[in-house]
């Protein structure tokens, strides 16, 4: 039988680009309001995005990631210990992370320094994660990956069904991305979108303008 692909609706925001601070004549002072005034808020869905490292020969390795957290002025995000990425910051810790929003309205990218998240903190995120994400902590191997498709629905189905909400497993770790450089971009549909570039100095930010 055929099916018919669904559609997803998605919020697109809505920016005021005479008061919006990248697009305005007055940027923000502060990289972390900003970056918390465009991050969901607490209880809200979290935001996806692209976390690239550098893997053993020296390329950038790309995938994504659900940003758990905006704390302070730090980006959390959590994975298995026997990852690839895992593999790359013990290598490297050297990190972009990118957020792209809906509609090609605003994208913000981090660079920095990754370094293992505490204990309570990768805790305290693993209890907020949807049944669906926690037994996604445990399933998710290379092993699994390589099974038929039936076979992996059969043990994932089995699985949720021993395990509606697991215990966090012993693998899971956190990291918090510290970071050195963060550039904000907004786009407008009647002028080229542009930049506002941020970079830490040893005691504030340098802020700069880019074109888009």
């Amino acid at each position: 039988m055929q099916t018919t692909p669904g559609r997803i609706v998605v919020d697109v925001p809505l920016i005021d680009r005479t008061t919006d601070p990248v697009q305005s004549d007055t940027p923000a002072a502060d990289p972390f309001a900003l970056a918390a005034s465009w991050l969901p808020a607490e209880g809200e869905d979290r935001a996806l995005m692209t976390l690239s490292t550098i893997d053993a020969d020296g390329f950038p390795r790309a995938r994504t990631v659900m940003l758990s957290e905006l704390s302070g002025e730090r980006f959390f995000f959590h994975t298995d210990a026997d990852s690839r990425k895992v593999a790359d910051l013990a290598a490297n810790p050297k990190v972009a992370l990118t957020v792209l929003w809906p509609g090609f309205t605003r994208q913000l990218v981090v660079q920095g320094t990754a370094e293992v998240a505490p204990a309570a903190e990768v805790a305290d995120a693993f209890a907020k994660r949807s049944p669906y994400l926690r037994q996604l902590a445990w399933v998710n191997t290379p092993a699994y990956a390589a099974l038929p498709r039936v076979e992996r629905e059969r043990r994932w189905a089995r699985f949720a069904a021993e395990h509606p909400e697991p215990a966090q497993p012993a693998g899971w770790v956190g990291y918090a991305v510290i970071p050195h450089r963060m550039i904000f971009w907004v786009s407008h549909p009647d002028a080229a979108g542009r930049r506002i570039e941020y970079v830490r100095t040893a005691s504030a930010w340098d802020r700069h303008v880019l074109p888009g």
